[in-house]
């Protein structure tokens, strides 16, 4: 028979609300079946800004060194800061990481992301439910008799030299940067990074704070945008850039205010990757790809298409080799940073193209934009999902279809995937036409009448 785990155990993380669904005791818990489960002998930990992180991570630390396990505490830190030492420090006998966060979620939510050695992924089918099982269950070993040690690992030198040397900081041309940390823990290593380069920061929320005054950070939602665009405009900045509160995502601004599209900056970073490696293999997801398999072809790149979703990405990446991968949803992977997304290395790659080419990130993007139009990710609750991409199906048969994730058609002159959320009883849609906005806002119209009609 399943069993059943407890309710903040999810497919690919831990997300739940603080004290009633994770709280120090289970903390502990989970330190211990992870050990138990993995086997570990060393792990790299962290915590976000939230006011519980602190506590949850001193208590899973606990269980981690109860079960045998030595620890290397970074304290306040990014979940990639977890990444890289978990792929970086391999030699050193670190075989596991483990971030306490929970990203873009509501203030009093907490959670967990796991990795194993090489910072391999940790989700429900290759152990994270078994962790879920052992925790319902409350039952251990005895600790053993002589606990782990934990060791503090603050000194971010090692994580920032690899950071910068994506670039060559000699070329870098001076700009000013507007930069949004939300008040989450991207500050930090801005700062750190800001010592080296030839830039003018204009720093928005920069101190990390728990209590988010201005509310979690998230700038893929439109309405958390504004500021940072605001600020762009009103210090005459090259450029804006915003993250979410664990930083794993950056967000694009252009030296007008314009919010650029994740799907956008997906071809530049790959055409970024490709100016260091000729011929690499660049991953993408099937939302929207017209405009990255065709840029990805014309320098000499190999566009490999691949399910969304960090699991999936992380793991065909290292199948293929390849360079980079990204997602419209602003996660960007990268072959050099353990196969993981990065909120830092995009940022980096983004200020080094604009100062190697002399142009403005608008020059960069309009183009692309006018090619292949967009609708952006439009989320619609429905009742029944399977019945409406059913319908969808039929109505729009004779396109050219793909199931690689949810429900993809292509015409000669547009194209939409819809697929369903893994959370929630959501539809996503995406819409892209060759260069032709008024059919994008037709077709767009024309597929949102069919899904929310019920």
């Amino acid at each position: 028979m399943e069993k059943t785990l407890p309710a903040c155990f999810k497919a690919y993380d831990i997300r739940g609300k603080v004290p009633e669904e994770l709280n120090v005791d289970m903390a502990y818990k989970i330190g211990r079946a992870y050990v138990q489960e993995f086997g570990t002998r060393k792990v790299v930990i962290g915590h976000d800004i939230r006011l519980s992180s602190k506590e949850l991570a001193e208590s899973l630390s606990r269980g981690l060194r109860d079960g045998g396990a030595d620890v290397l505490h970074l304290g306040l830190c990014g979940t990639e800061e977890i990444y890289h030492g978990a792929f970086s420090m391999v030699d050193e006998g670190v075989d596991g990481g483990i971030i306490v966060t929970a990203s873009h979620n509501p203030a009093n939510y907490n959670g967990m992301k796991f990795v194993v050695k090489g910072a391999r992924p940790v989700s429900g089918d290759s152990g994270l439910n078994k962790i879920g099982e052992m925790v319902a269950d409350g039952t251990f070993p005895e600790p053993v008799p002589q606990p782990g040690a934990e060791q503090k690992l603050e000194d971010k030198t090692r994580y920032v030299e690899h950071l910068l040397g994506y670039i060559d900081v000699q070329s870098l041309q001076p700009m000013k940067l507007v930069v949004n940390s939300g008040n989450g823990c991207a500050g930090g290593i801005v700062d750190l990074l800001a010592k080296k380069l030839p830039f003018e920061f204009v720093r928005l929320n920069h101190e990390p704070d728990g209590t988010f005054p201005r509310g979690v950070p998230n700038p893929l939602l439109p309405e958390k945008r504004q500021e940072t665009a605001d600020a762009v405009r009103s210090h005459g900045a090259d450029l804006g850039i915003a993250w979410d509160g664990d930083f794993d995502r950056c967000f694009f601004w252009d030296e007008n205010g314009q919010f650029i599209e994740g799907y956008y900056l997906v071809a530049l970073l790959a055409m970024e990757m490709l100016e260091k490696e000729p011929g690499g293999k660049i991953l993408y997801d099937p939302r929207l790809t017209w405009n990255t398999e065709e840029l990805v072809q014309k320098v000499g790149g190999r566009p490999v298409i691949t399910k969304t979703g960090h699991a999936f990405i992380k793991e065909r990446m290292r199948k293929e080799q390849s360079i980079y991968g990204g997602e419209m949803s602003a996660h960007h992977y990268f072959r050099d940073f353990g196969f993981c997304d990065s909120g830092m290395i995009p940022w980096l790659l983004v200020c080094s193209l604009l100062s190697r080419k002399g142009k403005k990130l608008s020059e960069l993007v309009t183009e692309m934009m006018d090619s292949y139009p967009v609708s952006g990710e439009i989320n619609s609750t429905v009742d029944d999902p399977d019945r409406v991409i059913a319908e969808i199906e039929e109505k729009y048969g004779d396109g050219e279809k793909s199931y690689i994730d949810g429900l993809s058609v292509a015409f000669p002159d547009y194209r939409f995937n819809i697929r369903k959320s893994n959370t929630e009883p959501l539809l996503r849609l995406n819409v892209e036409t060759r260069g032709d906005k008024g059919l994008l806002r037709q077709k767009t119209e024309e597929l949102l009448a069919i899904i929310r009609k019920s």
